[in-house]
């Protein structure tokens, strides 16, 4: 991938919480749980492991226990045949890392969501998750931490990205597309001093 690849990628990463049915791949599954496994962490101590789930079963499991869009809800929840089509559920072995892991999972998670964006897949990034439900349906082991869930497939909507105005709320149009506000570069570059 060239530099200009990369950086449109970037530039397009918006979250995803409408998806279409179909199957994400295991290979790419794999090659994201790979991607989350490369990306730095602190000390290199490399705490965290991941759970993908692409079965019908244990999809239908996990998705109870997650929250979506708070701004919106219930109208950025997935509504049905809108379902994520796979999770990669990241977890923290506490036995080598109990703390200041954050940086870890975010590296990861932003890796992964940025691997999958470019095979077309996209990804909603949850921390709002009923961890001790899902730690039982999941079989997780008492020494590891479930920190996040990445929900994943191919988009059904597309939200666009526009300047932040009086709210950094989120919300949708009559349409139904999601209008996410982000800060313009203006109010966040510096350049050799503040």
């Amino acid at each position: 991938m060239c530099r200009d690849d990369m950086f449109e990628t970037i530039v397009a990463r918006r979250t995803i919480r409408k998806f279409k049915p179909e199957a994400v791949p295991r290979d790419l599954l794999e090659r994201l749980i790979e991607s989350g496994r490369l990306a730095p962490s602190a000390a290199n101590l490399q705490p965290l492991e991941f759970i993908a789930v692409d079965a019908a079963g244990p999809r239908a499991a996990i998705f109870p226990c997650l929250k979506w869009a708070a701004y919106i809800a219930p109208a950025g929840d997935p509504g049905p045949g809108e379902e994520p089509a796979a999770y990669i559920v990241t977890l923290v072995n506490t036995k080598i890392r109990e703390k200041m892991f954050e940086y870890d999972v975010g590296a990861a998670m932003e890796n992964m969501i940025l691997a999958a964006l470019a095979e077309g897949v996209g990804g909603c990034w949850l921390l709002s998750v009923d961890r001790d439900r899902l730690a039982a349906i999941l079989g997780v082991p008492g020494h590891y931490r479930i920190d996040s869930v990445l929900a994943l497939g191919y988009p059904a909507e597309e939200p666009a990205a526009e300047v932040l105005g009086e709210s950094c709320r989120y919300w949708k149009d009559a349409a139904g597309r999601l209008h996410v506000p982000k800060r313009p570069r203006a109010a966040v570059a510096h350049y050799n001093a503040f």
